[in-house]
């Protein structure tokens, strides 16, 4: 078996017809990336039932790179997140009517996780090919941060899973979905390209390793 890539997209959410994160890791299932296979998995748009999807996936496949994917509305660039903060807090209600006010996504867990990816090289590698890339300080207080901050908890305190590193990226509405966006073909070639940078770079020197808090 080839060392396994997981890349996690959401369902749509908020009234939107379509989620941009999971078609485009959709379009990536299977690929083949430096000896690496992906495998692309939908997880619900719901507090605590996705974190619960994402650990049977990390059970099943023990990646040795992890990404969640998720939709950003309003920004304009697919966006490599840096921190997962331990913090619930809703502005909107999840796919099962949850909207959880300032409640921790790990009870008696570190504030704060730094994400496990190297983010600056991934950023100027997206950069070199022309595709509209960021570093964002903060994913959120909403499902994507919840899903984040559980894959970085679970790699830090899952002695199976301590090989694996793992992260979260945004990215753009669609073009139907409104303004701005990205065209989902250019939002699969950046997370393919960040893929490839992932498997190629261990760490950025300036983050030191893996989680921190």
């Amino acid at each position: 078996m080839r060392p396994t890539v997981l890349l996690t997209g959401f369902d749509p959410f908020g009234g939107q017809p379509v989620n941009p994160s999971w078609l485009a890791v959709k379009t990536l299932h299977g690929r083949q990336v430096l000896g690496h296979r992906i495998v692309a998995a939908q997880v619900p748009t719901v507090f605590g039932e996705s974190l619960r999807s994402l650990a049977a996936l990390l059970h099943q496949h023990q990646p040795a790179l992890a990404i969640c994917v998720g939709q950003a509305g309003g920004r304009q660039a697919i966006s490599l997140e840096r921190v997962a903060i331990n913090v619930n807090d809703a502005p909107i209600a999840d796919n099962a009517g949850a909207q959880p006010v300032d409640t921790p996504v790990q009870p008696g867990a570190p504030a704060a996780y730094f994400t496990g990816l190297p983010i600056k090289a991934m950023d100027a590698a997206l950069q070199a090919e022309g595709i509209a890339v960021e570093v964002s300080q903060t994913a959120g207080t909403f499902v994507c941060n919840h899903l984040f901050y559980g894959l970085m908890h679970t790699l830090a305190t899952q002695p199976a899973l301590r090989h694996a590193r793992g992260g979260f990226i945004h990215v753009p509405w669609l073009p139907e979905q409104g303004t701005p966006n990205m065209a989902l073909a250019d939002i699969a070639r950046g997370l393919h390209l960040a893929v490839r940078c992932a498997l190629q770079v261990r760490q950025d020197e300036a983050l030191g390793a893996g989680a921190t808090h």
